[in-house]
Protein backbone atom coordinates (compact mmCIF):
# COMPACT_ATOMS: atom_id res chain seq x y z
CA UNK A 1 0.00 0.00 0.00
CA UNK A 2 0.82 3.66 -0.18
CA UNK A 3 0.51 4.80 3.43
CA UNK A 4 0.42 8.47 4.37
CA UNK A 5 1.20 8.95 8.07
CA UNK A 6 0.06 12.19 9.69
CA UNK A 7 1.40 13.33 13.07
CA UNK A 8 3.51 15.71 15.04
CA UNK A 9 7.23 14.81 15.08
CA UNK A 10 7.40 12.34 17.98
CA UNK A 11 9.45 9.34 19.10
CA UNK A 12 6.29 7.20 19.27
CA UNK A 13 5.66 7.85 15.57
CA UNK A 14 9.23 6.89 14.63
CA UNK A 15 9.07 3.69 16.64
CA UNK A 16 5.71 2.72 15.16
CA UNK A 17 6.73 3.32 11.54
CA UNK A 18 9.98 1.38 12.09
CA UNK A 19 7.81 -1.76 12.21
CA UNK A 20 6.99 -1.31 8.52
CA UNK A 21 10.54 -0.73 7.28
CA UNK A 22 10.72 -4.16 5.63
CA UNK A 23 6.98 -4.66 4.99
CA UNK A 24 7.03 -3.49 1.37
CA UNK A 25 4.75 -0.47 1.74
CA UNK A 26 5.38 2.91 0.16
CA UNK A 27 5.65 5.16 3.22
CA UNK A 28 5.01 8.90 3.42
CA UNK A 29 4.97 11.09 6.52
CA UNK A 30 3.21 14.45 6.70
CA UNK A 31 4.32 16.69 9.57
CA UNK A 32 1.01 18.25 10.53
CA UNK A 33 2.85 21.07 12.32
CA UNK A 34 5.05 22.13 9.42
CA UNK A 35 8.82 22.05 9.43
CA UNK A 36 10.70 19.53 11.58
CA UNK A 37 11.81 16.22 10.03
CA UNK A 38 11.14 12.82 11.59
CA UNK A 39 14.83 12.00 12.10
CA UNK A 40 16.82 10.80 9.08
CA UNK A 41 14.86 7.88 7.69
CA UNK A 42 15.65 7.27 4.02
CA UNK A 43 12.75 4.85 3.53
CA UNK A 44 10.21 7.53 4.56
CA UNK A 45 9.21 10.26 2.11
CA UNK A 46 8.80 13.23 4.44
CA UNK A 47 6.53 16.19 3.76
CA UNK A 48 7.83 19.13 5.79
CA UNK A 49 8.47 22.86 5.24
CA UNK A 50 5.02 23.22 3.70
CA UNK A 51 3.55 25.92 5.92
CA UNK A 52 3.65 29.52 4.75
CA UNK A 53 1.68 32.70 5.32
CA UNK A 54 -0.85 34.11 2.87
CA UNK A 55 -0.79 37.48 4.63
CA UNK A 56 1.67 38.90 7.22
CA UNK A 57 1.00 38.40 10.92
CA UNK A 58 -1.28 41.09 12.33
CA UNK A 59 -1.45 42.70 15.76
CA UNK A 60 -3.62 40.67 18.14
CA UNK A 61 -3.42 37.44 16.13
CA UNK A 62 -1.74 35.47 18.93
CA UNK A 63 -4.37 36.67 21.41
CA UNK A 64 -7.16 35.73 19.00
CA UNK A 65 -5.73 32.23 18.51
CA UNK A 66 -5.41 31.62 22.26
CA UNK A 67 -8.62 33.24 23.52
CA UNK A 68 -11.00 32.49 20.62
CA UNK A 69 -9.70 29.27 19.02
CA UNK A 70 -12.98 28.42 17.26
CA UNK A 71 -13.14 31.81 15.59
CA UNK A 72 -9.45 31.64 14.67
CA UNK A 73 -9.98 28.20 13.12
CA UNK A 74 -12.68 29.65 10.85
CA UNK A 75 -10.39 32.36 9.48
CA UNK A 76 -7.10 30.43 9.57
CA UNK A 77 -7.23 29.40 5.90
CA UNK A 78 -7.29 33.10 4.97
CA UNK A 79 -4.08 33.69 6.94
CA UNK A 80 -1.89 30.70 6.11
CA UNK A 81 -1.78 27.35 4.37
CA UNK A 82 -3.54 24.87 6.66
CA UNK A 83 -2.96 21.17 7.24
CA UNK A 84 -6.30 20.48 5.55
CA UNK A 85 -5.22 22.33 2.41
CA UNK A 86 -1.83 20.63 2.26
CA UNK A 87 -3.32 17.19 2.89
CA UNK A 88 -5.82 17.64 0.06
CA UNK A 89 -2.95 18.47 -2.26
CA UNK A 90 -1.00 15.41 -1.08
CA UNK A 91 -3.95 13.08 -1.53
CA UNK A 92 -4.34 14.22 -5.12
CA UNK A 93 -0.61 13.91 -5.83
CA UNK A 94 0.34 10.79 -3.86
CA UNK A 95 -3.00 8.95 -4.14
CA UNK A 96 -2.50 7.02 -0.85
CA UNK A 97 -4.41 3.83 -0.08
CA UNK A 98 -4.47 4.66 3.62
CA UNK A 99 -4.11 7.74 5.82
CA UNK A 100 -2.90 6.93 9.34
CA UNK A 101 -3.11 9.78 11.86
CA UNK A 102 -1.63 9.70 15.36
CA UNK A 103 -3.29 11.56 18.25
CA UNK A 104 -6.66 13.29 18.11
CA UNK A 105 -6.30 16.98 18.95
CA UNK A 106 -3.33 17.93 16.75
CA UNK A 107 -3.01 15.08 14.29
CA UNK A 108 -6.66 14.31 13.50
CA UNK A 109 -8.80 17.42 14.09
CA UNK A 110 -6.50 19.23 11.67
CA UNK A 111 -7.29 16.92 8.73
CA UNK A 112 -10.97 16.07 9.28
CA UNK A 113 -12.29 18.59 6.76
CA UNK A 114 -10.19 17.06 4.00
CA UNK A 115 -10.87 13.45 4.99
CA UNK A 116 -14.60 14.20 4.73
CA UNK A 117 -13.99 15.28 1.13
CA UNK A 118 -12.54 11.82 0.39
CA UNK A 119 -15.02 9.49 2.11
CA UNK A 120 -13.74 6.35 0.38
CA UNK A 121 -10.12 6.88 1.41
CA UNK A 122 -9.36 4.53 4.33
CA UNK A 123 -8.42 6.24 7.62
CA UNK A 124 -6.62 4.58 10.54
CA UNK A 125 -6.32 6.57 13.76
CA UNK A 126 -4.02 5.81 16.71
CA UNK A 127 -5.36 7.06 20.04
CA UNK A 128 -2.75 8.53 22.38
CA UNK A 129 -2.81 9.17 26.14
CA UNK A 130 -5.51 11.70 26.94
CA UNK A 131 -7.27 11.92 23.56
CA UNK A 132 -10.67 10.99 25.02
CA UNK A 133 -10.51 10.67 28.80
CA UNK A 134 -9.30 14.17 29.63
CA UNK A 135 -12.04 15.80 27.55
CA UNK A 136 -15.10 13.87 28.75
CA UNK A 137 -16.55 17.03 30.32
CA UNK A 138 -15.84 19.31 27.35
CA UNK A 139 -18.84 19.61 25.02
CA UNK A 140 -16.72 21.36 22.39
CA UNK A 141 -14.12 18.59 22.27
CA UNK A 142 -16.62 15.75 22.48
CA UNK A 143 -18.41 17.14 19.41
CA UNK A 144 -15.13 17.17 17.48
CA UNK A 145 -14.13 13.72 18.76
CA UNK A 146 -17.46 12.29 17.62
CA UNK A 147 -17.04 13.82 14.16
CA UNK A 148 -13.60 12.27 13.75
CA UNK A 149 -14.66 8.86 15.10
CA UNK A 150 -17.68 8.83 12.78
CA UNK A 151 -15.28 9.13 9.80
CA UNK A 152 -12.56 6.75 11.05
CA UNK A 153 -12.39 3.31 9.41
CA UNK A 154 -9.82 1.69 11.72
CA UNK A 155 -8.89 2.38 15.34
CA UNK A 156 -5.78 1.51 17.35
CA UNK A 157 -5.56 2.18 21.11
CA UNK A 158 -3.01 1.40 23.81
CA UNK A 159 -5.72 0.41 26.32
CA UNK A 160 -9.22 -1.07 26.45
CA UNK A 161 -10.55 2.00 28.28
CA UNK A 162 -10.11 4.15 25.18
CA UNK A 163 -11.67 1.55 22.87
CA UNK A 164 -14.75 1.55 25.14
CA UNK A 165 -14.81 5.37 25.09
CA UNK A 166 -14.53 5.36 21.30
CA UNK A 167 -17.56 3.08 21.09
CA UNK A 168 -19.40 5.41 23.48
CA UNK A 169 -18.64 8.35 21.17
CA UNK A 170 -19.84 6.64 18.02
CA UNK A 171 -16.97 4.67 16.50
CA UNK A 172 -18.34 1.90 14.27
CA UNK A 173 -15.24 0.83 12.33
CA UNK A 174 -12.71 -1.96 12.81
CA UNK A 175 -10.69 -2.19 16.04
CA UNK A 176 -7.08 -3.34 15.70
CA UNK A 177 -6.79 -4.43 19.33
CA UNK A 178 -4.58 -3.06 22.09
CA UNK A 179 -0.98 -2.38 21.04
CA UNK A 180 1.52 -0.18 22.92
CA UNK A 181 1.67 3.29 21.39
CA UNK A 182 5.34 3.00 20.49
CA UNK A 183 4.91 -0.49 19.09
CA UNK A 184 6.85 -2.50 21.68
CA UNK A 185 10.31 -2.63 23.25
CA UNK A 186 13.62 -4.30 22.39
CA UNK A 187 13.83 -6.45 25.52
CA UNK A 188 17.20 -8.11 24.94
CA UNK A 189 18.85 -4.82 24.08
CA UNK A 190 17.44 -3.02 27.13
CA UNK A 191 17.50 -5.74 29.74
CA UNK A 192 21.28 -6.06 29.68
CA UNK A 193 21.14 -3.01 31.97
CA UNK A 194 19.06 -4.76 34.66
CA UNK A 195 20.55 -4.81 38.16
CA UNK A 196 19.45 -7.52 40.60
CA UNK A 197 16.67 -6.26 42.90
CA UNK A 198 18.85 -6.56 46.01
CA UNK A 199 21.42 -4.17 44.48
CA UNK A 200 18.98 -1.38 43.68
CA UNK A 201 18.86 1.74 45.88
CA UNK A 202 17.25 4.28 43.52
CA UNK A 203 13.65 5.47 43.64
CA UNK A 204 12.89 7.08 40.27
CA UNK A 205 10.24 9.78 39.86
CA UNK A 206 8.69 11.24 36.71
CA UNK A 207 8.74 14.98 37.30
CA UNK A 208 6.05 16.21 34.92
CA UNK A 209 3.99 19.05 36.39
CA UNK A 210 1.57 20.50 33.84
CA UNK A 211 -2.06 20.27 32.73
CA UNK A 212 -2.20 16.56 33.67
CA UNK A 213 1.19 15.77 35.26
CA UNK A 214 1.32 15.69 39.06
CA UNK A 215 5.00 15.15 39.78
CA UNK A 216 5.02 17.81 42.50
CA UNK A 217 2.57 15.76 44.56
CA UNK A 218 5.06 12.87 44.45
CA UNK A 219 7.88 15.14 45.64
CA UNK A 220 5.71 16.38 48.52
CA UNK A 221 4.88 12.76 49.39
CA UNK A 222 8.58 11.96 49.67
CA UNK A 223 9.15 15.11 51.70
CA UNK A 224 6.71 13.82 54.34
CA UNK A 225 8.74 10.62 54.85
CA UNK A 226 12.30 11.93 54.40
CA UNK A 227 13.67 10.32 57.56
CA UNK A 228 12.30 6.92 56.50
CA UNK A 229 13.84 6.87 53.02
CA UNK A 230 17.35 8.14 53.84
CA UNK A 231 18.88 4.85 52.63
CA UNK A 232 17.59 5.47 49.09
CA UNK A 233 18.55 7.88 46.32
CA UNK A 234 15.53 9.75 44.98
CA UNK A 235 16.10 10.78 41.36
CA UNK A 236 13.62 12.90 39.41
CA UNK A 237 13.70 12.93 35.60
CA UNK A 238 11.78 15.00 33.05
CA UNK A 239 11.26 17.61 35.77
CA UNK A 240 9.33 20.76 34.98
CA UNK A 241 10.50 24.05 36.51
CA UNK A 242 7.85 24.03 39.25
CA UNK A 243 9.25 20.72 40.48
CA UNK A 244 12.92 21.70 40.38
CA UNK A 245 12.17 25.03 42.06
CA UNK A 246 10.35 23.24 44.89
CA UNK A 247 13.24 20.82 45.42
CA UNK A 248 15.75 23.67 45.58
CA UNK A 249 13.62 25.98 47.74
CA UNK A 250 13.03 23.26 50.31
CA UNK A 251 16.62 21.95 50.12
CA UNK A 252 15.41 18.40 49.47
CA UNK A 253 18.21 15.82 49.01
CA UNK A 254 16.93 14.70 45.61
CA UNK A 255 18.85 14.62 42.37
CA UNK A 256 16.91 15.92 39.38
CA UNK A 257 17.12 16.17 35.61
CA UNK A 258 15.13 18.69 33.58
CA UNK A 259 12.80 17.93 30.70
CA UNK A 260 15.54 17.46 28.09
CA UNK A 261 18.59 16.65 30.21
CA UNK A 262 18.57 12.88 29.60
CA UNK A 263 18.49 10.86 26.39
CA UNK A 264 15.85 8.14 26.17
CA UNK A 265 18.43 5.36 26.58
CA UNK A 266 19.82 7.09 29.70
CA UNK A 267 16.34 7.03 31.28
CA UNK A 268 16.03 3.31 30.51
CA UNK A 269 19.42 2.64 32.11
CA UNK A 270 18.30 4.55 35.21
CA UNK A 271 15.16 2.42 35.36
CA UNK A 272 17.30 -0.70 35.21
CA UNK A 273 19.02 0.47 38.41
CA UNK A 274 15.84 1.63 40.18
CA UNK A 275 14.02 -0.31 42.86
CA UNK A 276 10.80 1.72 42.53
CA UNK A 277 9.34 3.94 39.83
CA UNK A 278 6.62 6.51 40.60
CA UNK A 279 4.48 8.26 37.95
CA UNK A 280 1.44 10.41 38.63
CA UNK A 281 -1.08 12.22 36.44
CA UNK A 282 -4.76 13.11 36.28
CA UNK A 283 -5.17 11.80 32.73
CA UNK A 284 -3.28 9.39 30.48
CA UNK A 285 -3.54 6.18 28.53
CA UNK A 286 -1.08 3.44 29.45
CA UNK A 287 2.03 5.62 30.03
CA UNK A 288 5.04 4.53 27.98
CA UNK A 289 7.30 5.36 30.93
CA UNK A 290 5.28 2.93 33.05
CA UNK A 291 5.78 0.19 30.46
CA UNK A 292 9.49 1.01 30.33
CA UNK A 293 9.72 0.78 34.12
CA UNK A 294 8.05 -2.63 33.94
CA UNK A 295 10.48 -4.02 31.35
CA UNK A 296 13.45 -2.59 33.29
CA UNK A 297 12.37 -4.26 36.53
CA UNK A 298 11.44 -1.23 38.64
CA UNK A 299 8.44 -1.72 40.92
CA UNK A 300 5.74 0.63 39.53
CA UNK A 301 3.60 2.98 41.60
CA UNK A 302 1.34 4.70 39.07
CA UNK A 303 -1.81 6.80 38.92
CA UNK A 304 -4.90 5.07 37.55
CA UNK A 305 -7.09 7.58 35.61
CA UNK A 306 -10.24 5.96 34.34
CA UNK A 307 -9.00 2.61 35.73
CA UNK A 308 -6.55 2.41 32.82
CA UNK A 309 -3.37 1.44 34.70
CA UNK A 310 -5.27 -1.46 36.28
CA UNK A 311 -5.21 -3.05 32.81
CA UNK A 312 -1.54 -3.88 33.37
CA UNK A 313 -0.99 -3.49 37.14
CA UNK A 314 -2.82 -5.74 39.57
CA UNK A 315 -2.87 -3.86 42.86
CA UNK A 316 -0.51 -5.39 45.40
CA UNK A 317 0.85 -8.02 42.98
CA UNK A 318 3.03 -6.34 40.37
CA UNK A 319 2.68 -2.72 41.47
CA UNK A 320 0.60 -0.18 43.39
CA UNK A 321 -2.13 2.08 42.02
CA UNK A 322 -2.49 5.73 42.97
CA UNK A 323 -6.24 6.26 42.99
CA UNK A 324 -6.17 9.99 43.78
CA UNK A 325 -3.22 11.78 42.12
CA UNK A 326 -3.58 14.72 44.53
CA UNK A 327 -3.61 12.67 47.75
CA UNK A 328 -0.09 13.24 49.07
CA UNK A 329 -0.65 11.18 52.25
CA UNK A 330 -1.85 8.14 50.29
CA UNK A 331 1.14 8.36 47.93
CA UNK A 332 3.51 8.53 50.94
CA UNK A 333 1.96 5.37 52.39
CA UNK A 334 2.35 3.50 49.10
CA UNK A 335 6.04 4.46 48.90
CA UNK A 336 6.71 3.24 52.44
CA UNK A 337 4.68 0.08 51.87
CA UNK A 338 6.77 -0.74 48.81
CA UNK A 339 10.08 -0.11 50.60
CA UNK A 340 9.00 -2.40 53.46
CA UNK A 341 7.92 -5.27 51.16
CA UNK A 342 11.09 -6.89 49.82
CA UNK A 343 9.35 -10.17 49.00
CA UNK A 344 6.61 -8.30 47.11
CA UNK A 345 9.22 -6.40 45.10
CA UNK A 346 10.95 -9.64 44.08
CA UNK A 347 7.67 -11.34 43.14
CA UNK A 348 6.56 -8.26 41.19
CA UNK A 349 9.86 -8.29 39.29
CA UNK A 350 9.18 -11.86 38.11
CA UNK A 351 5.56 -11.09 37.17
CA UNK A 352 6.54 -7.97 35.25
CA UNK A 353 9.31 -9.75 33.36
CA UNK A 354 6.69 -12.21 32.13
CA UNK A 355 4.35 -9.36 31.16
CA UNK A 356 7.23 -7.77 29.26
CA UNK A 357 7.86 -10.95 27.26
CA UNK A 358 4.20 -11.71 26.57
CA UNK A 359 2.76 -8.24 25.93
CA UNK A 360 5.49 -5.62 25.51
CA UNK A 361 8.25 -7.28 23.48
CA UNK A 362 8.99 -5.66 20.12
CA UNK A 363 8.80 -8.98 18.25
CA UNK A 364 5.30 -9.74 19.57
CA UNK A 365 3.92 -6.30 18.74
CA UNK A 366 5.80 -6.07 15.45
CA UNK A 367 3.80 -9.07 14.22
CA UNK A 368 0.54 -7.44 15.32
CA UNK A 369 1.38 -4.18 13.55
CA UNK A 370 2.43 -5.81 10.29
CA UNK A 371 -0.72 -7.98 10.38
CA UNK A 372 -2.88 -4.87 10.95
CA UNK A 373 -1.74 -3.29 7.68
CA UNK A 374 -1.97 -6.62 5.85
CA UNK A 375 -5.61 -6.86 6.87
CA UNK A 376 -6.30 -3.30 5.71
CA UNK A 377 -4.64 -4.10 2.36
CA UNK A 378 -7.00 -7.08 1.98
CA UNK A 379 -9.99 -4.83 2.71
CA UNK A 380 -9.15 -2.39 -0.08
Amino acid sequence: MKILFVSIPALHTVRWIENLKEAGHDIYWFNVLGNEELLQKSYIKQITNWKYRKIPHFKGEHYLRKQYPNLYEKIQSNLEVTANEKLEQLIKEVKPDLVHSFEMHTGSYAILKTMLKFPHLKWLYSCWGSDFYKYENSETHIKKIKKVLNRIDYLHTDCLRDYNLAIKYGFKGEFSGVIPGGGGFMLKENQKHLLPIENRRIILVKGYQHHVGRGLQIIKAFEKVLTLIHNYDVIVFGAHLEVTNYIEKNKLPFKYFGRHDLEHNEILELMGKSLIYVGNSTSDGIPNTLLEAIIMGAFPIQSNPGNVTAEIITEGENGFLIEDPNDIDAISKLILKAIDSSKLLQNAFEINQNIAKERLDYAVNHQKIVALYQQIAKDL
